[in-house]
């Protein structure tokens, strides 16, 4: 992936080293051990996240890295490019209907970190936040997605970046919270075929992001396809409950299965049109 030249977004915070103090964790060791319970046993974790007031409030504000400070850090300089192209990408598309794109901040952490839905640990994975409109990640994540998912590469990271920012934009325009109240209304399969739905979406932003940054400034080199297609494979639902030593449930899916999320980033990157990413149709 061609990133190096791109510009550095100002939208990051680096919460790397710091601790998650008693005073900081409250109530978040309950809300942590609910969440990974729900992710084992394939419950969409989303709500309790929405559920969560601004009364957990986040840690202390990390620092906010310049250019110079990322020189010697190639990880976070890569994620600082990347959440730039997102920010490019989605300010064209909003202002071509006439509205203006708020960009997330995307807080690195290490260990575990506040947010206003609750404690984020690293066994969690990336996650966005729709109460304070962040999105976070520990960076180790990447060295799973290396080992664990085999699924290495700078375009399959920034993939796991744009689909978290994906989850921003639909944020902004209603999708997820219209999602959620339907969800309530519904039996367990239902809602978690409603989730399925809303994170395919979020694959599908994510290829409307690569298409269009391809398009601006040609970071798409060969394999970098490849790579983001085998980080959706191996993140599917049926794929995770295999590895587990689980049987197979789509009635507890709640991201899709390997070949769904393929299509779906596929859908998007071929396009670069959200309007072609409408998997509630």
């Amino acid at each position: 992936m061609r990133w190096r030249g791109g510009r550095r977004s100002s939208n990051i915070e680096d919460r790397r080293g710091q601790r998650a103090t008693p005073k900081m964790l409250g109530g978040g060791i309950g809300t942590i051990a609910l969440i990974l319970v729900a992710w084992y046993f394939g419950i969409d974790p989303t709500p309790l996240l929405e559920g969560m007031q601004a009364g957990s409030s986040s840690s202390e504000p990390g620092t906010r890295p310049t250019a110079e400070d990322l020189k010697d850090d190639p990880l976070a300089d890569m994620v600082s490019v990347v959440i730039a192209d997102t920010e490019d990408v989605w300010t064209e598309i909003f202002a071509a209907e006439g509205r203006r794109y708020e960009a997330p901040t995307l807080v690195m952490f290490s260990g575990a970190t506040r947010s206003a839905c609750g404690l984020g640990q690293s066994a969690m994975g990336p996650f966005y936040c729709p109460a304070d409109k962040n999105a976070y990640i520990d960076l180790d994540f990447y060295e799973q997605m290396r080992t664990r998912f085999k699924a290495p590469g700078d375009f399959a990271q920034a993939y796991v970046i744009a689909h978290e920012v994906g989850h921003h934009v639909q944020n902004l325009l209603g999708i997820s919270g219209k999602v959620h109240t339907m969800r309530r209304q519904l039996s367990q399969a239902e809602g978690n075929a409603l989730s399925v739905r809303l994170e395919l979406q979020a694959d599908c932003f994510a290829g409307v992001w690569a298409n269009r940054a391809n398009r601006a400034r040609n970071i798409i080199e060969d394999g970098d396809v490849d790579e983001a297609l085998s980080a959706a494979s191996a993140i599917g639902d049926d794929t995770l409950q295999k590895q587990s030593g689980r049987g197979v449930v789509p009635e507890s899916f709640t991201h899709g299965t390997s070949a769904q999320r393929q299509k779906w980033f596929r859908t998007g990157l071929q396009t670069g049109d959200p309007d072609a990413c409408n998997t509630f149709d």
